[in-house]
């Protein structure tokens, strides 16, 4: 899309703000594998399985998608007391800016949606769950403690994140929308069911097109036959406004008064799953750290279109955001913090690609550098370059070295063309992040051998490449120091 600078400067405020998030927890699980046979038992696929992974679905997945974009979120929500329920807290744990209180129900399993997929073909989903309504006793402590945080007052936003799965009844629903009106903070609501009249008060409704159709059983294929329901909700259910996301016709933005309609922004569409969260989340955001509403939906829209390019249940980060909306081209999408570059491995990897690593001080660029980048770039679908941070440079290289700080040899190695992620490391060596990644080839300079190379080992063991690039004769970082001090 064309520059932005208004909402690129919002963007940057967007860790400033609170959000308060209510609703349904569930793990998503993900089983990949090929499919070369037909079973000889009944006419179905046989899913030969390689791999799993595991996230957070539902309210967890909007948490999520807040803390990517570096906003501090309070979620609020029941999962069972079991091993499911723990590995639920122990994903949304490794964000950084999730806060949790999470009941556990001892009476019903953690919600669980698994999904099994071959290629990029999703074959079956499975739902393991139990819907009914929480105790009285724990809906109580449920809603007592969202009160009571939103009385604190540190909060600009409350997230009613409705999956049907029993947390928000229609009293929990009602004592949250009052606390909210009384400390004049906006509700955003994902809807579920019908009867959106359980949501009177709130600010904002976000229902897709389908939704938004059988809640008022009006057509909703045209802008106008959008407007008129998104109106009739406006008025029946005495909220403030309705944003219906509308798959390829974009977002409609609709208030008593006005009505916005938003172009699709997504040139690939791999996954829908999930995109609801991340429209949410990034509304209520924008609306936490002041903007306005048309503001924040265009932003939410933007980011709508980013995540349906990714595969599964994903996040949208700021750089993503930021690229999108024109502000530093290429640099954003590619330096990475580790926790981003663990979320963009597995979208690769989700999509069948291969991954490479190779790793370096890379403190004056030459041709040596070079040409071990083209080399790593072949070998490979998509390439991480790690860079020792300035500290791990300086312990390894001496007094005066780097020559270039971090930020700036980060921004000289993202703008090479074979390069699709940087990030750095603190360690004196990169074996800490090659166990996370687990890359499928491992690159270095044919100046060491393959039981040398830090991780080669490590990657070998699970079937991966150690792959030996080619010198360049006649160049080294040191020789050109130590010829430029003479």
């Amino acid at each position: 899309m064309n520059k932005s600078p208004r909402l690129i400067e919002w963007l940057q405020r967007l860790h400033e703000a609170k959000v308060l998030c209510m609703g349904d927890v569930m793990l998503d699980r993900f089983v990949y594998g090929d499919v070369e046979r037909i079973s000889p038992e009944a006419p179905i696929p046989v899913l030969r399985i390689s791999r799993e992974a595991v996230t957070v679905g539902g309210a967890g997945n909007v948490a999520r998608n807040l803390s990517a974009l570096g906003t501090h979120v309070h979620l609020f929500g029941a999962i069972g007391d079991d091993a499911v329920g723990s590995e639920t807290e122990a994903v949304l744990a490794r964000d950084e800016f999730v806060t949790l209180s999470l009941i556990r129900d001892a009476t019903r399993p953690t919600t669980v949606k698994t999904r099994f997929i071959a290629g990029s073909q999703q074959l079956l989903r499975t739902d393991e769950e139990d819907p009914r309504p929480l105790s009285e006793d724990l809906l109580s402590q449920v809603s007592d403690g969202v009160t009571g945080a939103i009385s604190g007052g540190a909060f600009g936003a409350l997230i009613l994140s409705d999956y049907g799965k029993g947390v928000l009844t229609d009293a929990v629903i009602s004592q949250a929308v009052s606390a909210a009106q009384a400390a004049d903070i906006p509700v955003i609501v994902d809807p579920k069911g019908t009867d959106y009249t359980r949501y009177r008060g709130a600010s904002v409704l976000t229902p897709n097109r389908r939704e938004l159709a059988e809640a008022t059983r009006l057509p909703v294929e045209t802008d106008d036959e959008v407007v008129i329901a998104a109106r009739a909700l406006i008025a029946d259910c005495g909220v403030g406004a309705v944003i219906a996301t509308r798959g390829p016709q974009g977002m409609s933005v609709v208030t008593g008064d006005s009505c916005v309609h938003l172009p699709a922004l997504a040139r690939e569409v791999f996954d829908v799953s999930g995109a609801g969260d991340t429209v949410v989340a990034t509304l209520a955001a924008g609306l936490a750290a002041g903007m306005p509403l048309p503001d924040a939906a265009q932003l939410a829209n933007v980011a709508a279109g980013i995540v349906v390019a990714k595969v599964g249940t994903a996040v949208v980060r700021p750089g993503e955001l930021g690229d999108a909306l024109g502000g530093a081209p290429g640099l954003g999408s590619k330096f990475l913090g580790r926790e981003a570059l663990i979320d963009r491995v597995a979208q690769w990897r989700a999509r069948g690609l291969s991954v490479g690593f190779t790793n370096g001080c890379f403190d004056l660029v030459h041709p040596g550098h070079i040409s071990l980048i083209e080399q790593a770039s072949a070998a490979c679908d998509r390439l991480v370059v790690a860079l020792n941070d300035d500290a791990s440079v300086q312990r390894l290289k001496g007094e005066g070295r780097p020559v270039q700080p971090e930020h700036a040899r980060g921004r000289v190695i993202a703008s090479l063309s074979g390069v699709d992620a940087v990030v750095l490391f603190a360690e004196d060596t990169p074996r800490e992040l090659i166990e996370q990644l687990r890359p499928d080839v491992l690159v270095k300079g044919a100046d060491y051998t393959a039981d040398e190379v830090v991780g080669g080992d490590f990657v070998s063991a699970y079937g991966g490449r150690v792959v030996l690039a080619d010198l360049v004769d006649g160049f080294s970082t040191t020789n050109t120091i130590s010829r430029i001090s003479n």
